[in-house]
């Protein structure tokens, strides 16, 4: 349907399909769970007629909760038509997971006994043999279409490409659950062996790359922790929390896979991994608390620690239950998941409560905040209070979390809004240690023009340049004056990104300038730092200049001029807001 109707057709009837979508993801994973269940626990038709049941039911479920309760209308959003909040989508996502790590375990048993190392690794396999089936699939049918459309019609619909994809990922979804064994109960299939073994080229793949490589992360961060411990911790906490994730995630993954392997590597690399996990956590643990301290708990922060714990559980049962534990692990995740898009401690709301009480805290140490109405300070507070603040009111006023207390502004990001209403500039970190890199590889000049008047009395022409332009394209804009014909062109050099203006009169050049002196002016004034925002005057964001025949005034919407010190680029890029002519 998405694909037959235009976008403007469908537009309208987006949130319908969206909750269509949604609905049909979770009732497809939702069905593996409970046919599996019913086959391997029971294996009787009744069973099986109603687990076929319960996954039509849970779709129908997930539709009618996200149509009736999941849309979030468009005044609250720059759409035109209501969409799915971004809470529910997660919720539906978290659903998602849970059921299908419920499949690998239920895949699992065979004869009341469970494999999970094996169930998990025979879905990877089914996963990439229908991937490669999918892809050859849609790349051969897509091959015959184009030579279709290259031979014997050449009116066809690019939508015919869109058509095969979809029908190509049906397919590939089919040969996904088709590789599985049969999971009846009492029933042996021979086709459960062959697809649980690990190929030699997979055991090499684990054994003598993948292990080697997580080892050398273990070393790089057993080498982070010895270095914290004599210099402080001075990691970037997104960059820590992205590793750390990864590392845990990966790790934990990597021992479920090597579990039935009896080689060297594996059987060191099952031994090592949980107690140094171990060790690392308790670093990275303390690298949280003192983001926790400077920050307070945020989006990235309470993700983290959710990995964090699971990450912490998985290494503690591994030592003690080894290849039993994997089922606690598995629980342990699922829990985090649910947890993680519940309300009110979950990852949408949680982190929102967490700030609003830290910038009430702030607001109430500064006198500012007075029978739930933000009062101007009326002496400047200390830097270190204004950067708190400015960064408790950058996330909340980004998030798209409706629960703020009447007192907050949802625009209070607007500089000179928070400047009214706080008394105080917006005040950003100098060294970016939360968001940016290394303290002093980047740096910007970044100026946006304060709302003005423009006094344009005497100038006859307001000429709007859309695009850059070039001379000899016929692209310049052309103006009738008294004294001839003059042509406009706002050209780009490409290696500098430096914008210039050329005016010829009747094809002689009057004006040419390559904004270079302006920019200079500029950057003697605003120098380049990291990554603060500061509102210019009329009179920065201006340039006037003159010829014999005219005077042109140029106003600037923004200037950003960006330093990547460690690579030696500096990027320019002007926006200009208007150009004002007079005739002499």
């Amino acid at each position: 349907m998405r694909i037959h109707l235009d976008w403007q057709e469908q537009e309208a009837y987006n949130f319908l399909f969206n909750c269509l979508h949604w609905s049909f993801a979770l009732g497809a994973i939702f069905s593996l769970d409970s046919i599996t269940a019913a086959k391997s626990r029971y294996g009787d038709r009744k069973s099986f007629v109603t687990a076929n049941i319960t996954g039509a039911a849970a779709a129908a479920v997930t539709f009618l909760l996200l149509y009736f309760l999941a849309g979030e209308n468009p005044e609250d959003t720059y759409l035109r038509y209501k969409t799915i909040s971004f809470i529910a989508s997660a919720r539906v996502s978290a659903a998602i997971f849970v059921s299908f790590l419920t499949f690998v375990v239920l895949a699992g048993y065979q004869n009341d006994t469970s494999d999970f190392a094996s169930s998990l690794f025979m879905t990877h396999k089914a996963f990439f043999i229908a991937l490669i089936y999918g892809i050859v699939i849609m790349s051969g049918t897509s091959g015959v279409a184009g030579a279709v459309r290259a031979l014997l019609y050449k009116g066809m619909s690019s939508k015919v490409y869109m058509y095969i994809g979809t029908v190509s990922g049906f397919l590939a979804f089919t040969i996904f659950t088709g590789y599985f064994p049969d999971f009846t109960k009492g029933v042996t299939d021979d086709h459960r062996a062959v697809a649980q073994k690990q190929p030699r080229f997979v055991e090499v793949l684990f054994q003598y790359i993948m292990v080697p490589i997580v080892l050398a992360m273990t070393v790089v961060l057993v080498l982070w922790a010895g270095k914290t411990m004599l210099g402080g911790m001075k990691a970037n906490f997104v960059r820590l929390s992205a590793i750390a994730t990864s590392y845990a995630i990966g790790g934990i993954w990597l021992h479920i896979m090597v579990t039935h392997n009896d080689t060297g590597p594996a059987g060191f690399y099952r031994k090592v991994y949980p107690v140094t996990a171990i060790f690392i956590l308790a670093f990275e643990a303390w690298a949280f608390v003192i983001q926790l301290q400077k920050y307070g708990l945020k989006t990235t922060e309470y993700n983290f620690i959710i990995v964090w714990i699971v990450a912490l559980v998985a290494a503690v049962l591994l030592i003690a239950k080894k290849q039993k534990a994997h089922h606690i692990i598995v629980a342990s995740a699922c829990a985090a998941a649910i947890i993680a898009v519940f309300p009110a401690v979950g990852f949408y709301d949680l982190p929102v409560s967490a700030q609003v009480n830290r910038l009430e805290h702030l607001l109430q140490s500064q006198g500012m905040l007075e029978n739930d109405k933000i009062i101007p300070a009326k002496e400047e507070p200390e830097k270190e209070v204004r950067e708190k603040i400015t960064d408790a009111v950058s996330f909340l006023t980004s998030h798209q979390n409706k629960k703020l207390p009447a007192w907050f502004e949802k625009n209070l990001m607007n500089s000179s809004k928070f400047s009214t209403i706080m008394g105080f500039e917006q005040t950003w970190p100098e060294s970016d240690d939360y968001y940016g890199e290394t303290p002093g590889d980047y740096m910007s000049i970044n100026l946006y023009l304060e709302p003005s008047a423009v006094d344009i009395i005497g100038y006859k022409w307001a000429v709007n340049l859309q695009d850059y332009s070039e001379k000899g394209t016929g692209e310049g804009i052309s103006l009738d004056g008294v004294r001839g014909t003059y042509e406009i062109f706002w050209t780009i050099n490409q290696q500098s990104n430096i914008p210039s203006l050329e005016i010829t009169l009747d094809d002689r050049t009057i004006i040419e300038n390559d904004m270079n002196d302006y920019i200079d002016r500029i950057t003697s004034k605003y120098p380049p730092q990291n990554s603060k925002f500061n509102k210019a005057t009329l009179e920065d964001m201006s340039l006037e200049l003159e010829s014999p025949e005219i005077t042109v005034l140029l106003v600037f919407r923004n200037i950003d001029v960006n330093v990547n010190v460690k690579e030696d680029q500096i990027s320019y890029f002007l926006y200009l807001e208007a150009m004002y002519i007079r005739e002499k």
